[in-house]
């Protein structure tokens, strides 16, 4: 089990980033959360088996098809056991 949290900046807010992260990380069996940030930037929590949450992490350096991702910050943490995924408020 692992655990990326990711900032991803550039044009990814108003174009469905969140439900399709939520979507994508369902099918691979990943948990974790997603919400839109202040700044225009999408910050996302995802835990699970290595290759899954590798399989979703290098999805959000796309995004979905109206996005215009231009960076993906990604950094490792400890797992915290999450289960489910959640699109949580703006924070």
């Amino acid at each position: 089990m692992i655990r990326r949290h990711v900032v991803v900046s550039g044009e990814v807010q108003g174009v469905f980033f969140r439900d399709t992260c939520r979507r994508t990380a369902a099918e691979h069996g990943v948990s974790g959360w997603v919400r839109n940030r202040a700044d225009g930037s999408v910050e996302a929590v995802f835990e699970g088996e290595p290759d899954a949450v590798g399989r979703v992490v290098d999805w959000t350096r796309q995004g979905p098809p109206a996005a215009r991702v231009e960076k993906a910050e990604v950094v490792e943490e400890d797992p915290e056991g999450l289960t489910g995924f959640a699109v949580l408020p703006s924070g």
